[in-house]
């Protein structure tokens, strides 16, 4: 089905459900890219593949091996189960419209799929706050940093967020049930997302909105702290008289910023492309939307496992004793 005719099938269902609560929503893939869709899906395909194998692979390696059960690999492993939530989140309706060429879904299918992936996009934000704290202690305080934080207090502090995050995006499913979708039903992505369900509602959402403001508040919080931690990183690194000390100190950090880098750049350039380039091409704004579910769970397995000496000895050494 065409973008044009979806949206002219959306048009007339505008005029003959003015009155009646609608059933299906419809997700679209790339505009006026229909006719490529399969071709679309076999990279798709490969980076979900990608994705899953690489974050099954880092906590098959952390479970295995006594040597990582650390605080910083254990963290590690909370971020590949997010990355896991968030990919299998996803996968259903991307499928779907780029293989089966099937766009509907069912509102209360649509809700289910916007709790999951906000909900791990919230804990992924928590785990890259919580591992920023992490680094600020190994640096910042190293002979205290065994007894902070223990194995114990870790777990402890990954279900803490886990139970926050599911309490701060449970509130969406109730709000967004409770509107009535009786004019619009053609989303503008691939998947279900709060800002974009929300707006098909023709009752009022300002419950909705202002909640939303909320969480996105959340997200920024965690952002600030993030900075703050670096901040108070750099002020020590900058105290270390050798600069060969300085550059191996700012190497145990450089996956955990290009982890955070990876994760909110495409989420803040589509709040900028709204506020400032409103007329731009709606293409730009899917691709980049699209980034954030796809790219950032393909390459958190990557750069840590690049940045890492110990972890790419660990695969080498697996695939030798296998080999053998």
């Amino acid at each position: 089905m065409s973008f044009s005719s979806l949206l002219l099938n959306t048009g007339m269902s505008v005029l003959n459900t003015s009155e009646m609560e609608i059933s299906v929503f419809y997700l679209v893939g790339i505009p006026d890219m229909e006719h490529a869709n399969i071709w679309i899906s076999l990279p798709i395909c490969l980076m979900y593949t990608v994705a899953i194998l690489g974050n099954c692979t880092i906590l098959f390696f952390i479970k295995t091996e006594p040597s990582l059960h650390e605080p910083m690999y254990y963290f590690l492993s909370m971020l590949a189960l997010s990355d896991l939530g968030l990919s299998l989140s996803s996968l259903p309706t991307m499928l779907r419209i780029f293989l089966f060429n099937a766009p509907g879904i069912s509102p209360d299918a649509c809700i289910a799929q916007e709790f999951l992936i906000h909900r791990f996009s919230a804990m992924e934000s928590s785990i890259l706050l919580i591992t920023s704290f992490d680094r600020f202690i190994a640096i910042c305080n190293p002979l205290r940093y065994t007894s902070i934080l223990t194995s114990a207090r870790v777990i402890q502090i990954g279900l803490a967020f886990s139970l926050k995050n599911v309490l701060l995006i449970l509130p969406f499913t109730f709000t967004l049930k409770h509107l009535k979708y009786c004019k619009k039903n053609l989303l503008s992505q691939s998947y279900c997302l709060h800002q974009d369900v929300m707006k098909l509602a023709c009752s009022d959402n300002k419950v909705n909105i202002i909640y939303g403001l909320f969480v996105a508040l959340t997200g920024i919080i965690d952002l600030t702290f993030i900075f703050m931690s670096y901040m108070s990183i750099l002020k020590a690194v900058l105290s270390i008289a050798s600069q060969k000390e300085r550059l191996e100190v700012l190497n145990t950090c450089v996956s955990h910023i290009c982890a955070v880098l990876i994760f909110y750049a495409p989420i803040i350039s589509p709040a900028v492309i709204y506020r400032f380039a409103k007329h731009s091409f709606p293409i730009t704004r899917i691709l980049i939307v699209d980034v954030f579910l796809l790219v950032h769970p393909l390459m958190n397995p990557i750069v840590y496992c690049v940045k890492s000496q110990q972890k790419r000895n660990l695969v080498l050494k697996k695939l030798c004793q296998k080999q053998s």
